[in-house]
């Protein structure tokens, strides 16, 4: 059989980023950490969440990042500008992003996790 291809994206130092990795790791879901401020963001893996998620759920607007932008940076008319204002300000996207066998979820709880095939 083969192992499930699991990559958890975000920020080490995120509290549920901390969460996330906390359950995987007690449910013993072997899984790869991608610390977008250490391993970096581009365009394809960018445009690989937006296949699945919309842009809404993918930024953070509730953050830090988002609320110290300016009104010009925040006035989004295009795909193309948010994906460069998420590579300029990697913290903007929402966390936890999962990977599980190419499907993607955003953020963490006990329920949602319980609820995704990791075989």
């Amino acid at each position: 059989m083969p192992m499930s291809s699991v990559t958890l994206y975000g920020i080490k130092n995120c509290d549920t980023v901390k969460k996330a990795r906390k359950w995987l790791d007690d449910h013993s879901v072997p899984y790869t950490f991608h610390d977008f401020r250490v391993d970096g963001i581009n365009k394809t893996l960018i445009n690989d969440f937006l296949k699945q998620i919309d842009l809404e759920t993918l930024i953070n607007k509730r953050g830090t990042t988002w609320r110290k932008l300016s009104d010009a940076e925040k006035d989004i008319k295009n795909k193309t500008q948010v994906i460069t204002l998420m590579i300029e300000n990697p913290t903007i996207i929402k966390r936890p992003v999962l990977n599980v066998n190419k499907k993607i979820s955003v953020g963490f709880s006990n329920e949602d996790y319980k609820s995704i095939n990791f075989s």
